[in-house]
């Protein structure tokens, strides 16, 4: 009987962890659809709702005050692009702004049962792990394409940040199942 409820809690936390992932994955992509001109473009989503542009902002702004604090110099091109000055550049695009693993942790979090202002503070904690490693990533990109430096084993970036995201979404994970305020 106990071992029944343990599965029925476990299918229903899969499936709802699931319908999350995919609300706010598609979620994400549909209003960053909408901002952008063309087909079903908002002028009012563009102008409040630009989640990618924000995220890439961020992103771009960050790295470039984290390399400006180990000395390596840098200007913003553009929207997109950050470059080593007298050097390469990179380009962000929409795949590069890690909306996938930040919505498997936000899906994650809300699927979990547990206090509302405990999976808020761990849904802050888990974003800004995520986020500090894409700024780190994207300013080792840009140190390896101006220094000529390869990638371990010929794996991408992507394949790296993935890797090195989902590695601190297991470690919180484990910390935030250890601490959920609902008794169990």
């Amino acid at each position: 009987m106990i071992a029944k409820l343990i599965n029925n809690a476990f299918i229903k936390f899969v499936v709802l962890f699931i319908g999350i992932y995919f609300v706010l994955y598609y979620g994400v992509q549909f209003i960053t659809g909408l901002a952008v001109a063309g087909g079903m473009y908002s002028p009012f989503v563009q102008k409040y709702f630009d989640m990618a542009s924000f995220m890439r902002t961020f992103l771009i702004l960050s790295s470039k005050y984290l390399l400006h604090f180990f000395n390596f110099s840098t200007t913003r091109i553009d929207e997109y692009t950050l470059r080593s000055i007298n050097g390469n550049g990179i380009r962000i695009v929409y795949a590069c702004l890690g909306f996938a693993v930040l919505c498997f942790w936000a899906a994650l979090i809300i699927a979990t049962a547990d206090k509302f202002w405990h999976k808020v503070k761990w849904f802050f904690v888990g974003f800004a792990a995520i986020c500090f490693i894409n700024i780190v990533r994207i300013s080792l990109v840009l140190v390896a394409v101006n220094k000529g430096w390869q990638y371990p084993f010929n794996l991408n970036h992507h394949v790296w940040f993935n890797i090195f995201a989902y590695s601190i979404i297991f470690i919180l994970m484990y910390f935030y199942n250890r601490n959920i305020s609902i008794k169990k």
